[in-house]
């Protein structure tokens, strides 16, 4: 489903619950409570406010004829409790999920009509749905590299002073993974590569950087070849990094057109966020799989969210 799809089809709230209901248990209604099928829907009338005298709408619920939990399909959500309409957290899916180089949350607020905030709170409960947590690891032929992001500054002393170092792995053919670390050290580095790689990777292929060493690792059965980029070598055969490379290009471009800048605490949720627009770029319904995950996922309390290292880098 598109964004103009989005905006024609999910343009109530009824329709939104409907869709919602649908991605969240597409083999039907199941209690929350005890997974019982037996489901009694039931509607409650709206309640009248004090102060203005209006009756706001019907809630359509669900009752278990086992239990008797009542529940909602938005009930255990982030989607529960929120004073934001159901189609406007869809549409802001649906525009973050059309955005290739992504959505700032400036734009997003205008999008929707609402305060900065209250975007830029919404743009990273999707992209904390976005992480993937349980991934095989990348078995064909890998690419590795890494780059740094941060504020700018003159030359390569202390590079790492104002930057943080983000190790980009990609699978030629395959799905890319993006992890932010505290340094580029050889320790480090290696412990991402772990995390990410098959021992039995059909081949490994770096730059020069003495960082990439697996003689004593799990590797060192793995074909390794390097590509020598400080004497102006970008390919050599099927030696070259040209892949993860333009990976992180897409990103780079996502931060100086979209983002303009993005806070070092939170990078690992935009990172997350490019990671798996790449890897599903060619899913049928990107939009209904962010929805589907968003329903499964945990909430995200904007005082969580804004409090200092909420987000560890190179914990995921």
């Amino acid at each position: 489903m598109n964004l103009l799809d989005t905006y024609k089809e999910l343009n109530t709230e009824d329709k939104c619950l409907g869709f919602l209901e649908h991605m969240r248990w597409p083999d039907g209604v199941k209690c929350l409570a005890c997974n019982s099928p037996r489901i009694t829907p039931i509607t409650s009338k709206g309640r009248k406010n004090r102060k203005t005298g209006k009756v706001g709408p019907d809630r359509h619920l669900y009752q278990c004829n086992e239990c008797r939990f009542q529940f909602t399909a938005t009930t255990g959500t982030v989607y529960h409790d929120t004073h934001l309409p159901l189609s406007k957290w869809f549409l802001a899916i649906a525009l973050i999920t059309e955005s290739k180089k992504g959505i700032s949350a400036n734009q997003l607020s205008r999008a929707l009509g609402v305060q900065y905030r209250t975007a830029w709170h919404l743009a990273h409960r999707i992209r904390k749905a976005m992480v993937d947590t349980d991934r095989p690891k990348l078995k064909g032929i890998v690419e590795i590299d890494e780059t740094y992001i941060g504020g700018k500054q003159r030359g390569h002393r202390s590079k790492l002073k104002n930057k943080d170092v983000v190790i980009g792995v990609r699978e030629r053919g395959g799905e890319v993974r993006y992890v932010q670390t505290p340094d580029n050290k050889a320790d480090t580095v290696y412990q991402v590569i772990a995390d990410n790689v098959a021992k039995d990777a059909q081949a490994i292929m770096t730059d020069e950087s003495p960082i990439y060493n697996f003689k004593d690792t799990q590797f060192r059965n793995v074909r390794h070849r390097r590509i020598k980029h400080k004497e102006k070598i970008y390919v050599r055969g099927d030696v070259h990094t040209n892949t993860v490379e333009s990976a992180f290009s897409l990103f780079k471009r996502g931060v100086m057109g979209a983002f303009h800048q993005v806070s070092l605490k939170h990078l690992q949720r935009y990172l997350s966020e490019f990671e798996f627009r790449f890897n599903n770029r060619k899913a049928a319904d990107l939009f209904g799989m962010t929805v589907r995950r968003m329903a499964l996922a945990g909430n995200l309390p904007y005082a969580k969210l804004v409090e200092e290292n909420v987000f560890t880098p190179f914990v995921r």
